[in-house]
């Protein structure tokens, strides 16, 4: 059976909510980082980076979130959660997959670890990361919005849902404690994101995971 190592809000939502859209059957296995599990020895055995999330499905051993959602996608073509290889549509959902994880993750996680940019102690530096880091994130989401207004579908790469919109989702929601313009506010945005929590998988994880409210 599929193991996915996961803590509540962290980046193992996507995959979680993927497991469940696809219906196979799996394992949560919570990772304490109140206690430090994540960077235990036995963690990272299998990321030694000390992240989370990691996905063991049989013999292979899978960190790296999107990675994690390719993979799934890949071995359960069936769900429909990824457009035909080959296809322009396939090559628009990698696009947009590296997008989430690569430059608007990548800035989310400055806003929230500012510190890890600027020397120990230096908290005026790490609050004009964070603002920074803010205003960037806000930049990314509007490309987010132009890009469903501009196909007018309900889902991020048009007609088809696919796990980027359980990804930016997640992402999305990340947001949901800025000061100035969170996902939820945007006009076409703030529809998806219902429409995406709306789907039966994702009240399943939300449930499962007890998130606190506000959701998005």
């Amino acid at each position: 059976m599929i193991q996915l190592h996961y803590h509540p809000s962290n980046a193992s939502f996507a995959p979680h909510a993927l497991l469940r859209e696809i219906g196979v059957p799996f394992e949560l296995l919570l990772v304490d980082r109140a206690h430090q599990a994540h960077k235990a020895p036995a963690y990272l055995r299998l990321n030694p980076n000390g992240l989370i999330p990691v996905l063991v499905d049989g013999d292979l051993v899978l960190y790296e979130t999107a990675a994690i959602c390719l993979h799934l996608v890949d071995t359960h073509p069936q769900a429909g959660l990824a457009p035909a290889l080959g296809t322009p549509e396939r090559a628009h959902f990698y696009k947009w997959l590296v997008w989430l994880t690569n430059t608007l993750q990548a800035t989310l996680i400055h806003y929230f670890y500012p510190e890890r940019l600027v020397d120990a102690g230096n908290t005026a530096g790490a609050a004009q990361v964070k603002a920074h880091a803010q205003a960037r994130v806000v930049a990314l989401l509007q490309q987010i919005d132009d890009q469903l207004a501009a196909h007018g579908g309900p889902w991020l790469l048009g007609s088809s849902y696919t796990a980027t919109d359980i990804y930016t989702w997640m992402l999305c929601r990340w947001t949901r404690g800025f000061s100035d313009r969170p996902a939820r506010d945007f006009p076409h945005i703030g529809p998806y994101l219902a429409r995406v929590l709306a789907r039966p998988a994702m009240q399943q994880a939300v449930a499962a995971e007890q998130l606190p409210a506000p959701l998005v």
